[in-house]
C-alpha cells in the first residue's frame, strides 16, 4: 500500500464524505476507493468511517486522522514545490470558487491556460453567492469589495464594474435612456441578489451619486439568466462588464448611459493562509492576473469584433470539458 496515495484518498472521503465522489475526484473505481480505506483501516488497526447505504460518517480515530493527514500531505506538497518537485510543470487539479459571470467570462479563455500548462485542470464551482472556501473543498476563489475573513490571504487583481445594457432590438423598439432617470420608463431586468437590486447607482458627470428605482416585469436570482434574458431584448440589464464584454464588441449588446459609470469595485484572489502554494495553484492566479490585465486593455481602447472568443461560443470551444454552474470540472477531456 502507497501510504501517502492511501491518505490522500481518505481526506478525500472524509471531505465530500461519499465514496462515489472521491473516486471521481480521484479518477479511480468506487471499489479502488474502498480498497484503500479498507487497507488504511488494517495498517493502523482502527476503524476510520461509519458506513450506511447513503453516507459515511468519520469516527473518532478517523477524525484524529484526517487533522494528522491534511498536515502531512500539505507538508509533502510544500516540500515538493519548495524543493523544485513540481517546477517543471503544473500539474493536477484547482478548484476554483467564482461568480456566474466571472466563470462564464472564464471559460473560454482556458484553454490558453490548458495549452499553457497542459497537466493542468480546472473545477470551476459558480455561484452568485459567496460559498464556504473550505466546506467546499476551494484552492482559490475570487471575490468582490472588502476581504473581512482574516484566516484568507487576499491578493487584488483588478477592478470591476456593473454597465447598463440592452440588446439593439429593445433599444430600436423602445428607445435609448439619455439620463439615468429615463430607466423608470423601461423594462429592467432585476437581478435579485445583487446589492440595489431594485435600485440602480451612477456617477454624475461632475461625480455625484444618482439613485434610480427601476422596475420591469422581470427579476431573476443568476446574473446568467438576466443575461440571457437582455440578450433576447427583454429590457435592461445591469450586469457586470466582464460578462458582456464580448457581446458588446460582437455587436449583440449596446452599453446604455455610458456617460455615467457606476462605482468600481475592486476584486480579489483569495485562498487559504499557506506558507508555501503548489505551482498549480499559482499558475491559476497567475492567468486570473493576466486575463484582469487584457480586460482593462480592453476598456482603454476599441478593440475589433471577433479578435476574442465570445461567450456565446463556450459550448464549441469548451465541449471536451464539462461545465456546471454548481460544480464544473474543466481542463480534463471527457470520453
Amino acid at each position: 500500500m502507497n501510504l501517502l496515495g492511501a491518505l490522500g484518498i481518505f481526506v478525500r472521503v472524509a471531505e465530500s464524505g461519499s465514496f462515489s465522489a472521491a473516486a471521481r475526484e480521484s479518477d479511480m473505481t468506487q471499489p479502488a476507493v474502498s480498497r484503500q480505506i479498507v487497507q488504511l483501516e488494517a495498517h493502523f488497526g482502527i476503524r476510520l468511517l461509519h458506513r450506511s447505504t447513503r453516507r459515511v460518517a468519520l469516527t473518532e480515530d478517523g477524525r484524529e486522522l484526517l487533522g494528522l493527514a491534511r498536515r502531512l500531505l500539505d507538508d509533502v506538497d510544500q516540500m515538493e514545490t519548495t524543493l523544485g518537485g513540481h517546477r517543471e510543470a503544473a500539474t493536477g487539479v484547482v478548484r476554483l470558487g467564482t461568480s456566474v459571470a466571472f466563470g462564464m467570462f472564464l471559460a473560454p479563455r482556458l484553454p490558453v491556460l490548458f495549452a499553457r500548462h497542459p497537466g493542468l485542470g480546472v473545477e470551476l464551482l459558480m455561484r452568485d453567492e459567496p460559498c464556504d472556501m473550505i466546506e467546499h473543498r476551494l484552492d482559490l476563489a475570487t471575490r468582490g469589495g472588502e476581504i473581512t475573513d482574516a484566516a484568507l490571504i487576499s491578493r487584488p487583481f483588478g477592478t470591476f464594474r456593473r454597465i447598463a445594457v440592452a440588446a439593439p432590438a429593445y433599444l430600436a423598439r423602445r428607445g435609448s435612456p439619455v439620463v439615468p432617470h429615463d430607466l423608470r420608463g423601461h423594462d429592467c431586468i432585476i437581478h435579485l441578489h445583487t446589492q440595489g437590486g431594485t435600485e440602480w447607482r451612477f456617477l454624475g458627470a461632475e461625480g455625484g451619486a444618482v439613485n434610480v428605482r427601476v422596475g420591469g416585469p422581470l427579476a431573476v436570482n443568476n446574473s446568467d439568466a438576466a443575461h440571457l434574458a437582455v440578450l433576447a431584448g427583454q429590457g435592461i440589464a445591469m450586469l457586470p462588464d466582464i460578462q458582456v464584454v464580448d457581446d458588446i464588441r460582437a455587436g449583440r449588446l449596446s452599453q446604455v448611459l455610458g456617460a455615467y459609470p457606476t462605482e468600481p469595485r475592486a476584486g480579489y484572489i483569495v485562498y487559504p493562509s499557506r506558507r508555501h502554494l503548489p505551482l498549480r495553484t499559482r499558475a491559476v492566479i497567475d492567468f486570473l492576473v493576466d486575463q484582469a490585465r487584457g480586460l482593462r486593455a480592453e476598456r482603454q481602447g476599441p478593440v475589433p469584433v471577433g479578435q476574442t472568443t465570445s461567450i456565446a461560443q463556450v459550448a464549441k470551444l469548451a465541449s471536451p470539458f464539462s461545465i456546471d454552474p454548481q460544480a464544473a470540472r474543466i481542463g480534463a477531456p471527457t470520453a
